[in-house]
């Protein structure tokens, strides 16, 4: 029998508030849409959200090590974004930014804020979303939606509020704690609010190589187990697909892949065979070694892109190509530990930063979207979009409602070709995980970035021009200071946090003083556990 460990979590009164701070945005009827639901009937949506997963890494961004022919095909199919930007540079906040429909500034969860610990008894997930919290799935639900979440959720662990199935979906199959989702190989995953055992006994995910021939094969099979988690999830989404086939349904797949650890099936490395020059990676205390780390990467990606082929194929084979919207993009840019060589894969096609950055190698990440009759096949699209228009084009697209005072903009007129788009006035980005806060906003050609903020009120805002310099090489700020006023003005507008370690110095909490907290108020892990 497997030991619950409980956790404290934060009040709900506490999280409650957080959640309910939001400023406003634009009206509603300035991000509505010229679509009508009725006709044609209400799409089938499925929202594929990668991790980790860089915008170089896949072959219809320019990829040329790593196969992903099934992405590239939906490319081909549908239409490419070229300014899509994920809600965070790392997975948690970027969840939340989807989920809510509002950027960093106004959602709850600004970071990954770690419950529990690293071992099953110790599973508690990541900050839960409160009770009664509004989210895309609970729209598409109240709505006549079957929902689903499939994959990785990272909004609340076991027993929360937070959990999946009291935030609007009918189904969840996966990794509810970020920190299981480290070893592809787990002990479970959690079907609703039920332990579901797999056929892998336990080992940490975090090891160094311990043998004495790092060239032996052999040596590196406890690293792995008999359930692919991965395998097991494209699985399940396959069979909602069938048993909802006669019925709207809203399908989000957060697959786990590329996150580390380096693990996946032989038969998949070996198709990487003899094709990269390579040295093992002996692990380190945040992931696991592999003996072929460079075909065991790309093999993660090639291998998920079956999958999604797989279900792309399915959904044609039961006739709801022209009735599905199928969208894929990835929740923050490219890591830069545990194995992976971004700069062999040229995993950030040029972008500046990684994973945990809000320059632009960070935040701006590779979206397919396809509706078979909809959407004008091989289109690219240059329009400058976040995950938190999502809420708004997808509510556009099946009569959903959603609160006034989100930050999203609706897609559908670039997705439909149905009229003028709106467009941002500004996109706004915090992360408070490294170099001691980060800001960062898009401002039509102009990308502002302010790193330090939570030590220094005044410290310098960096201005590139992104059509002249979309790799931010060069700082442009004191040829602008009204360009930099502008960003400054909208790294101001800002909710506050009543969480310690997110809040900025002085005025930049959007307050000019912090709010008070009592020494057992909540506080997030420093180092942030899902890095």
């Amino acid at each position: 029998m497997v030991r619950r460990h409980r956790h404290p979590l934060p009040s709900l009164a506490l999280v409650a508030l957080l959640s309910a701070c939001s400023g406003p945005s634009r009206d509603a009827a300035d991000r509505s849409a010229a679509f009508d639901p009725a006709d044609p009937p209400r799409p089938n949506i499925v929202y594929i959200l990668a991790d980790d997963l860089g915008y170089g890494e896949l072959g219809s961004y320019g990829q040329t090590k790593i196969r992903t022919p099934n992405l590239d095909r939906l490319a081909e199919q549908g239409m490419r974004f070229t300014q899509h930007y994920s809600g965070s540079p790392v997975c948690a906040p970027s969840r939340s930014t989807l989920m809510s429909g509002m950027h960093t500034g106004h959602t709850l969860v600004k970071d990954n804020y770690e419950l529990g610990g690293w071992t099953d008894d110790e599973e508690g997930g990541q900050m839960p979303l409160p009770e009664g919290s509004f989210t895309i799935g609970r729209m598409l639900q109240d709505a006549g939606y079957a929902t689903a979440a499939i994959g990785k959720w990272g909004l609340g662990g076991p027993g929360t509020t937070g959990h999946p199935n009291r935030q609007g979906f009918d189904l969840f199959y996966g990794y509810l704690d970020q920190k299981q989702a480290h070893n592809y190989y787990p002990t479970h995953l959690w079907r609703n609010e039920v332990w579901d055992t797999l056929a892998n006994p336990y080992f940490s995910p975090h090891q160094r190589f311990d043998g004495d021939d790092p060239d032996d094969p052999a040596q590196y099979e406890k690293y792995s187990a008999r359930d692919y988690a991965q395998d097991l999830m494209a699985d399940e989404a396959m069979d909602f697909i069938r048993e909802h086939a006669d019925e709207p349904f809203f399908l989000y797949l957060p697959f786990p892949v590329p996150h580390l650890a380096l693990q996946v099936p032989d038969e998949s490395v070996d198709a990487y065979e003899g094709e990269f020059d390579e040295e093992p990676y002996l692990g380190d205390r945040s992931y696991l070694p592999h003996r072929r780390p460079l075909s065991a990467y790309a093999a993660m990606i090639s291998r998920m892109d079956e999958q999604i082929g797989a279900i792309v194929d399915l959904i044609d084979s039961l006739g709801l190509g022209e009735n599905t919207l199928i969208v894929f993009t990835s929740d923050n840019g490219t890591t830069y530990t545990g194995g992976v060589d971004a700069a062999f894969f040229e995993s950030t096609a040029g972008l500046r930063g990684l994973k945990g950055s809000v320059y632009e190698g960070g935040i701006r990440v590779p979206m397919i979207a396809r509706w078979t009759g909809r959407i004008e096949p091989g289109a690219v699209s240059e329009h400058v979009s976040a995950f938190w228009d999502m809420v708004p084009t997808f509510a556009a697209l099946t009569g959903a409602d959603h609160p006034d005072g989100i930050d999203g903009v609706s897609m559908v007129p670039t997705l439909l070709g149905t009229g003028p788009q709106p467009e941002h006035d500004a996109l706004y980005w915090e992360y408070h995980g490294l170099m001691r806060g980060q800001q960062a906003v898009r401002l039509g050609r102009w990308k502002a970035v302010r790193m330090g903020g939570h030590d220094d009120a005044d410290a310098p805002i960096e201005l590139y021009d992104l059509e002249a310099d979309r790799g931010e090489t060069t700082d442009v700020a004191a040829a602008h200071p009204d360009v930099v006023a502008r960003a400054r003005a909208v790294m101001l507008d800002r909710t506050p946090s009543l969480v310690e370690n997110w809040r900025f110095a002085g005025d930049w909490n959007g307050t000019g003083t912090a709010p008070a907290l009592s020494p057992d108020a909540i506080r997030p892990d420093p180092n942030g556990s899902d890095r």
